[in-house]
């Protein structure tokens, strides 16, 4: 089957960006969120996307109006998922919440629509009973600024169809991604199970009081060359998403370090609102955060 409709579940820091890519590629998209308000903040990132679309890929006006009347949006998921081919869910790190999602919309979807999960740490195994179709149900991750970033690991599980597989992949490549197809399922697919525990080690550096955030992204920074420490990556994936996967670390590990690392990212950053580079002030502020500073490696 060819795709042509797509509902992206999710409009926050993947699920905008993913969504703005399809109907950028001539996909028709339906952006689905929990309510009107939290759409309406959806369309002002759109307008980011705008300029960065312009900046990085030299979009013309014509190529971004036409992305906008590919765009739709809608609080109601029957609606939402009505005509879709392709669903893909973006959703909270909640495996609960994640759950109930699927066994509302397993009612609500035609037969044919396929689902997605852009889980970044979670595995579709845990899910795909719920989705009432574990044929077509498997994991499609991207990364932060798909646009440049440009890949999308494609990760079934025991009972996916190698040809709904297939389908996704030809998918991921036709929105510009270069597809990444992985074999068995991995928590935090290939890109995660390398960043995940580097993503942990800095913030168990932070929790234990060995140094502050500024230098230990500075001494990652100038030892390796990389453009940005983890804390700065921190930033990017958002604050809220890093709470959410150290704390199921913690709980699973019982770990006193990662539950300090929790109540530190809870109390000195989600409480205050700094959630990241989406609201301009995380472990650093934007959009001219200091790592990107000449001087932050003197």
């Amino acid at each position: 089957m060819t795709y042509k409709n797509v509902t992206v579940a999710g409009s926050g820091v993947l699920g905008y960006q993913i969504a703005f890519q399809a109907a950028y590629h001539g996909f028709n998209v339906i952006v689905y969120d929990i309510s009107d308000e939290v759409l309406e903040q959806a369309k002002s990132k759109f307008n980011w996307m705008c300029k960065a679309f312009r900046k990085d890929l030299r979009a013309t006006q014509e190529q971004l109006d036409t992305t906008f009347d590919n765009l739709s949006y809608t609080s109601d998921l029957a609606e939402a998922v009505k005509d879709a081919d392709l669903m893909i869910e973006a959703i909270p790190e909640i495996p609960e919440i994640k759950v109930e999602f699927y066994e509302k919309l397993a009612n609500l979807a035609p037969e044919k629509t396929v689902f997605a999960t852009n889980t970044s740490t979670l595995l579709p195994s845990q899910f795909a009973e719920s989705t009432g179709r574990p044929a077509q149900f498997l994991a499609l991750h991207f990364a932060n600024k798909i646009w440049m970033h440009n890949v999308a690991e494609i990760m079934g599980h025991p009972r996916t169809d190698p040809k709904v597989f297939d389908e996704v992949v030809a998918f991921a490549t036709n929105i510009g991604m270069v597809p990444m197809p992985l074999y068995k399922e991995q928590p935090g697919y290939i890109m995660n199970s390398l960043l995940a525990p580097f993503i942990d080690a800095g913030l168990q550096l932070l929790a234990k009081e060995v140094a502050d955030p500024h230098t230990i992204d500075k001494t990652w920074m100038i030892v390796t060359g990389a453009p940005v420490g983890p804390f700065g990556i921190l930033d990017t994936i958002g604050i809220n998403t890093a709470y959410n996967i150290t704390k199921m670390s913690a709980e699973r590990t019982q770990s006193p370090v990662r539950f300090k690392a929790v109540k530190y990212l809870k109390e000195q950053l989600i409480d205050q609102n700094k959630l990241g580079a989406a609201t301009g002030e995380g472990f650093y502020s934007y959009p001219n955060p200091a790592y990107m500073n000449p001087d932050f490696l003197k």
